[in-house]
């Protein structure tokens, strides 16, 4: 007897729009072929945006190298800096001026990256990066860009957002566009090898926060869906190898296909609360955003678990890690083996033990309600709602 359910019964399908914007190159040493791939897009002068630990370990010249082989002229922005703002994107969009560059490649994590797409964002649109806090905000067509991450973690190669944070506010702007997408992506497991371990760490629970909070979005579709499952079932496995044999390099390659992988989830949904309350902790108390992610997941997993589509979907994902059979539901698995990336990887598990002060937890509440991230968090949360999760975390 078939126990297919009737159509009447079927779980509708939610409505998307996907275009496939980028080429992904994956592979070990496909970074040096990053000269004849910007070649074959017809690229003369290209501006190398990435950050001063990245020239110290040899992969700007490695790149830099492949470029001028391929017979394009090259000029190098090097100054990137984590959580980058608006003052480090105006001061790459200046560079790439006076170059007179024809295209753009960011190399390194999503600081240079982000950094590489908001300088796009500038000298092809004109303003300042505020203007385009939103989605769609730029009118004109951008250069084309390739990116060649180099951690394992925040899946900006294959978005079109990037996250700017005000140099005066410090609030982080999350400014997207179809046309800010990168043409290329180029995964190099070798590349990410040189990582210091609490980088691995942090880029590493942020891409397994993508993949959760993906998974239960108010924008979840059957796309972001694939993408989400995908992702966790690479991401979560190889966390504690790539976190401890650095030079494994099929951890490495895993987690790297795992973050990009995530990072579609994104592009195709959204975030949300994970990440809306760990915006403020990074804001106040300099937490890094990896870490504040992996601080909040876990609680925000458990709130989120009232919600029976949210159930379902966390214990799901639990199915595909295989956490197993241990005392409690699936849920509460899950949420415990995200706590437990945070003592992998040496952290503090509480925000008592990062530092935090109980008496700001409604200031940062009230900031975490107003992130763009919480309005796609599948149960409501305003800032009684963020202050609960705070307090469960504290």
């Amino acid at each position: 007897m078939s126990t297919l359910l009737p159509p009447e019964h079927a779980k509708a399908l939610a409505a998307f729009e996907h275009v496939q914007r980028t080429r992904v190159v994956f592979g070990n040493g496909s970074a040096v072929h990053a000269g004849g791939l910007a070649a074959e897009l017809g690229l003369k002068r290209i501006l190398l945006v990435t950050d001063p630990g990245l020239v110290r370990a040899g992969h700007a010249i490695t790149v830099r190298e492949s470029l001028e082989a391929a017979g394009l002229e090259v000029a190098v922005f090097d100054a990137t800096i984590e959580n980058p703002n608006t003052d480090c994107v105006e001061r790459c969009r200046c560079v790439a001026e006076e170059a007179g560059v024809d295209s753009i490649l960011g190399l390194g994590g999503g600081s240079s990256m982000d950094t590489a797409k908001g300088a796009n964002f500038l000298l092809t649109n004109g303003g300042r990066m505020q203007d385009y806090w939103g989605i769609g905000l730029a009118k004109r067509e951008m250069l084309p860009l390739v990116v060649i991450p180099t951690t394992t973690g925040t899946g900006s190669e294959c978005q079109s957002f990037a996250l700017i944070s005000d140099a005066d506010t410090h609030k982080k702007m999350a400014c997207g566009d179809s046309k800010a997408a990168a043409k290329i992506a180029i995964l190099d497991p070798e590349l990410t090898c040189s990582q210091p371990r609490n980088v691995t760490a942090c880029t590493g629970i942020d891409a397994i926060a993508h993949a959760v909070e993906t998974a239960v979005s108010k924008k979840k579709n059957e796309l972001s869906w694939m993408f989400s499952k995908e992702a966790f079932g690479l991401l979560l496995p190889h966390f504690p190898t790539g976190l401890n044999l650095p030079d494994d390099l099929n951890a490495r390659g895993s987690m790297l296909l795992g973050a990009a992988m995530a990072g579609c989830a994104i592009e195709a949904s959204m975030l949300g609360s994970a990440h809306s309350t760990a915006n403020p902790l990074t804001a106040h108390y300099d937490i890094a955003h990896g870490q504040a992610v992996g601080l909040m997941l876990p609680h925000v997993v458990r709130f989120n678990a009232e919600m029976e589509s949210c159930r379902e979907a966390y214990g799901e994902l639990a199915r595909i890690a295989n956490l197993g059979q241990a005392d409690g539901d699936a849920v509460e698995r899950l949420a415990k083996s995200l706590a437990d990336l945070l003592e992998q990887a040496d952290m503090p598990a509480t925000l008592r033990a990062s530092g935090v002060k109980e008496s700001m937890l409604p200031t940062l509440a009230a900031e975490a309600a107003e992130q763009w991230t919480a309005g796609f968090n599948p149960r409501e949360a305003g800032q009684a709602e963020m202050e609960a999760i705070y307090r469960a975390a504290f």
